[in-house]
Parts: C-alpha cells; structure tokens; sequence
C-alpha cells in the first residue's frame, strides 16, 4: 500500500504542477505516443519499429528533464519557498500589502483613462531577480505617481516592465519573456502587441500576476498561469489582486473563490 501510495502522489505532483502549462499539452502528446507505439509494437510484428522504439526510449527518457526543466524548477522553488507568500496576519504587512494593491490599481486607471501603455509585473512565490537584473534598480516603494511617471510616453523608462516585490518597486524597464502559445492568435483583437506578449510570457515562465495597460484602447488585462483577462474595470481589478494575494490565513476560502469566479469564468469572448 505504502509503495502504490508513493507512486499516486508522484504522478498526482507532476500533473498538478504541469496543469494550464504549455508542458501539460507537451506530456500528454508524449504519453499518446508511447501508448500509439506500445500498442502498434505489441498487436503487429514489426522487428525493425521495435528495436527503433526500444532504442528510443531511454533518449526519451533523458530528454524528459531537459524539455520540463523550468516547471521542475518552479516546482522546486515552490517547494523551498513554502509559506513565504505575503503574510496577512502581521497587521503592518497587511496594511502595506493593501496600500501597494490600491496604489497599483490606482495608477492602471489613471493609465487607462491617458491611454498610456504599462506593463506591470507583482511578484509571489517565484523568483524574478533573472528579469530584474536586466532592467533598471529602483528599490522605490510603489505610489501612482512613481508608476505614472515610469510610463509617461518617451521616457528613459517606459519602455519594458516593472517588477513589484512586496511594497516596493523592485526594477523598471526590465526585458521579459514573449508568449509562443499563440494564445493571443485565437483572441478577437489580433492586434495585441508586445506588451500582452511579454504579460503572457511572464506569466508562463513563473507564478507572477502580469498586469497590462493598452497604448491603443487603454484596456487593463491581467495575466496569470499562461491565462489572460481582459476589458477590467478598477473596482474588479482590485478584487482580483486581493484575491491572489491575500487569501484567508493562507487558505482559499469562500470570500476568495468568489472574487476569483469572474476569472475561472470568464466569457468566450475575453
């Protein structure tokens, strides 16, 4: 019992910390092709498949940790990093973390309505000192007018992301990764730039919240897990942030699946 055990929680770890990742899609196409060649080797006589496949197999085997290293390794960072998210229960650091996410959602809305392009990138669990090497040290604590002035059009800094470590801005004008899941192909508006680019690709390469501001409709859009909401208005924003952020002595309780639901949920056509 204790060996079946060991090996359900194996597989139940490695597909929950795959789940809505481009690796998930990538494991389930390797194991329909080890099923498709077990099948086709066991059911026909075919000498010649069956010593290439037998062969293959350990090259598949060691190519494995190479194609899931990054998940692998957000899974471990995960693991050492356990119980380190944003504390609610200090009442200090719950009123700094309120302050940052209203001063966050401030700003979008004052970008929005100046339609002025921003990428802002809220730290969690992972580590994002990779992307806030390349950009400009700051180490500021986050206020609208900070984020205001970073985007204002033509500056030195406007250009690339912001990262936010707890109360302060960590780093401006950092270089992030761009998204090559297409996901932003099948959207309605395929005119979606590089900055929706870089949220989604920020999103897929760790756990961050991405939010975008648009340069050309002034649309606020966040980004999570490879998964993107669009057309938010401040008051759902600030909900959501919350939700991500300050959940319930650490749990997801009632209170924060509803202010999550509008995610989970979204309609077709966001």
């Amino acid at each position: 019992m204790l060996d079946i055990v060991l090996v359900t929680l194996i597989f139940f770890g490695l597909l929950y910390s795959l789940q809505d990742t481009q690796a998930m899609a990538l494991l389930r196409g390797m194991i329909l092709l080890v099923v498709f060649i077990t099948l086709l080797t066991s059911l026909v006589d075919l000498p010649a498949f069956s010593w290439l496949a037998q062969n293959a197999l350990p090259a598949l085997l060691l190519a494995i940790p190479v194609i899931f290293a990054p998940e692998i390794r957000r899974t471990l960072e995960r693991l050492g990093r356990a119980g380190t998210i944003w504390p609610a229960s200090a009442k200090t650091e719950s009123v700094a973390l309120e302050q940052t996410i209203r001063a966050v959602v401030s700003a979008a809305a004052r970008l929005s309505a100046r339609q002025h392009g921003a990428l802002i990138i809220l730290q969690r669990l992972d580590n994002l000192e990779e992307f806030i090497q390349t950009g400009v040290q700051m180490n500021a604590r986050v206020t609208p007018e900070l984020l205001l002035q970073i985007f204002y059009p033509n500056t030195p800094l406007h250009d690339g992301g912001v990262i936010i470590s707890g109360p302060q801005v960590v780093a401006a004008a950092c270089v992030l990764p761009l998204s090559a899941s297409g996901i932003l192909n099948r959207t309605p508006e395929r005119q979606m730039g590089l900055r929706h680019r870089a949220a989604l690709g920020m999103s897929e390469a760790s756990d961050a919240i991405a939010l975008v501001v648009s340069e050309e409709t002034g649309a606020i859009s966040i980004a999570h897990a490879g998964r993107m909401l669009r057309r938010l208005d401040p008051e759902r924003l600030e909900n959501i942030l919350i939700a991500f952020f300050r959940p319930q002595n650490g749990k997801r309780d009632a209170a924060w699946y509803e202010k999550i639901l509008p995610w989970l949920f979204k309609r077709k056509d966001e």
